[in-house]
């Protein structure tokens, strides 16, 4: 199966190429499922049709989806968000504030990812498009895995040696205790709503099966987004092969009006060139009406695409580069264009075989090989696009 992923900053259009991809991919007999992931849902608009929390046929071949935080939370969370009110009672705290308590932040990624690991599974379609929210939530959603790792260990170790050897038994004598002591089913749901996005990242940075576009506009600020997203995602070894400059104004466009606009924006359109190559990049005009529904998606995916397959990988690029320099000696290149560009300061930490890469917000834990573990990093610095981590022999990093 393939996936898809369209971001962006909010308001380039990423919801319209996406759903223009979606429609071009169906009408090429590839069973298509287009999602949503934005909480504000604008793919049922794009389509102009309505969309719901189950796919929905729109035409043959194509169906859409708009993800709904709610239903799933009463589907999958109810249990714990029950014993997060019981508990929050039982401290004196009433009304609506009680209900919210249950929903933890980042349970819309959650769900978001646990969806696009179903479908994979379940094999029904033959490609999966997402449509993400704007930028900062599509990189929250990717660093959810690792965000909520340690708290599910954490979690799974206390029900393991703490509450069901000691606490529960206790629980059952005192009924004081008794209140702040989680059922097993609490434990169960925890466990199963995240074991639903175990491997999740595999899958994503699986270049041959994932890969995201960027979506954005001839403009500063919205440059500067796609920049860090690039880097982010390089961080977590996700693929870009392809960067889609929407609402471009053309040469037909004429007028007075907007003369000052194209010399503006071809400013920023070889700035994207230059500073986003090789990755392949193409350019939507503005149409002289909305894009809604599918006459104009079709023309937006011709544009897009022109003879190209969009199933297509069109680009890939390794994010990882591992080089012996001598015996005891090695050189690991992370790939992370414009960290130095955008003044973004990394952050390296080695903990036994585990590395830890953070920049800005975000972080990303790399296992070692085998032959580095036993290695300490000696040095780390900017290379052009890569960040270069030195390791050595543990006695010849100490001397250095």
């Amino acid at each position: 199966m393939r996936n898809l992923i369209f971001t962006g900053k909010g308001g380039v259009g990423k919801t319209s190429v996406a759903a223009a991809t979606a429609v071009r991919a169906a009408e090429m007999g590839y069973r298509t499922l287009v999602i949503s992931t934005d909480p504000a849902h604008s793919l049922g608009d794009s389509f102009d049709i309505e969309l719901g929390p189950s796919p929905v046929k729109i035409a043959e071949n194509l169906y859409g989806q708009e993800v709904s935080v709610y239903g799933d939370l009463s589907l999958n969370w109810e249990i714990v968000r029950e014993h997060f009110a019981h508990l929050m009672q039982v401290q004196g705290i009433q009304g609506i504030y009680v209900e919210e308590m249950g929903v933890l932040p980042g349970m819309e990624e959650l769900f978001s990812l646990s969806y696009i690991k179903r479908y994979n599974e379940s094999k029904e379609y033959d490609l999966l498009v997402v449509d993400c929210a704007p930028t900062g939530e599509t990189l929250r959603l990717l660093s959810i895995p690792e965000t909520f790792g340690w708290m599910l260990k954490l979690m799974r170790n206390l029900e393991k040696y703490v509450v069901k050897p000691m606490i529960r038994p206790l629980s059952k004598k005192i009924s004081k205790l008794h209140d702040y002591v989680p059922e097993t089913e609490v434990y169960e749901q925890v466990d199963h709503l995240f074991s639903s996005i175990d491997g999740i990242i595999d899958l994503l940075s699986d270049g041959s099966k994932t890969t995201v576009r960027l979506v954005m506009n001839p403009e500063k600020m919205v440059i500067k987004e796609s920049m860090r997203a690039l880097t982010y995602l390089n961080l977590y070894g996700i693929t870009v092969d392809q960067v889609v400059i929407n609402r471009v104004y053309m040469d037909d466009v004429d007028g007075k009006y907007f003369a000052g606009w194209k010399e503006i924006q071809k400013k920023y359109i070889e700035q994207i060139e230059t500073s986003f190559a090789p990755i392949p990049i193409t350019k939507v005009p503005l149409f002289p009406k909305e894009v809604l529904g599918l006459e104009m998606l079709r023309t937006v995916g011709s544009t897009v695409y022109g003879e190209r397959n969009p199933l297509d990988i069109f680009y890939h690029e390794e994010h990882v580069e591992i080089t012996k320099v001598a015996e005891g000696h090695y050189v690991m290149k992370l790939r992370l264009p414009f960290v130095f560009d955008n003044k973004m300061e990394a952050n390296v930490t080695q903990v036994g075989d585990s590395l830890t890469v953070r920049i800005g917000n975000y972080q990303k834990a790399v296992v070692l090989p085998l032959f580095l573990a036993g290695m300490k990093v000696a040095h780390a610095g900017y290379e052009e696009k890569w960040l270069a981590i030195e390791f050595r022999k543990k006695e010849a990093a100490a001397a250095q």
